[in-house]
């Protein structure tokens, strides 16, 4: 009763150990007889559990808890917390995760807590999206998230969205954005340019005929 002595780890040795005691100290034979005594105890839980399973699995079951990090640009932090605290709370709540986001040594870390497989890695594609860096040259299908007379903003990522110019909707004159398209469309645009202050050009002119002014 003086003494709360936990113990574990392999064949091979100890990995990790816990005490707790009700007197000042422990005498070098006790210490070493209770090491003894939890080397046959450990062993004969291992042979046990071995009888069920050989070896451990090679991957977790999907329905097994499961603990993720990934490493982000420090610079993304912001974009995944979202204003208040709403991105990170509505990937939480649309993968059933609970998500932890900070910087250390200069690093993001997101850190995902799942109580399965397949919420794991929507929750890992959620964050990889809203990290995710568009790059110039490329084609996106975005999704038209505002309009006005010079244009309309195109979501191409998540809470990435970028300028399409009226001038670039189309290879004739535009006179009414809302002509072309309304919010809640998705659309094809070709990215032109990223500013410096992240702000971004697009077009729609790639994939519009020059002839009837259609969308390709």
């Amino acid at each position: 009763g003086d003494m709360d002595f936990k113990i574990t780890g392999t064949r091979d040795g100890i990995t990790a150990c816990q005490m707790d005691m009700k007197i000042e100290g422990l005498s070098r034979d006790v210490m070493l007889k209770a090491l003894k005594q939890s080397r046959e105890a450990r062993h004969f839980i291992l042979d046990s559990m071995e009888e069920v399973i050989s070896e451990p699995r090679e991957e977790l079951s999907e329905h097994a808890p499961r603990l993720t990090k990934l490493t982000i640009d420090p610079d993304r932090i912001g974009a995944v917390i979202g204003p208040g605290g709403k991105v990170v709370k509505s990937v939480q709540e649309e993968t059933n995760t609970e998500i932890t986001v900070e910087e250390e040594e200069g690093v993001g870390i997101v850190t995902i807590a799942a109580t399965n497989q397949s919420d794991a890695e929507a929750a890992i594609e959620r964050v990889k999206q809203i990290v995710a860096v568009p790059e110039e040259g490329e084609d996106y299908v975005g999704t038209v998230k505002g309009i006005r007379d010079f244009g309309a903003f195109v979501e191409i990522m998540p809470e990435q969205t970028g300028l399409l110019h009226v001038s670039e909707i189309d290879h004739d004159y535009v006179e009414s954005v809302e002509d072309y398209m309304e919010v809640g469309d998705k659309v094809k645009v070709h990215l032109l340019e990223v500013h410096d202050d992240g702000k971004m050009r697009l077009t729609r002119k790639p994939f519009v005929s020059e002839e009837d002014g259609e969308s390709a």
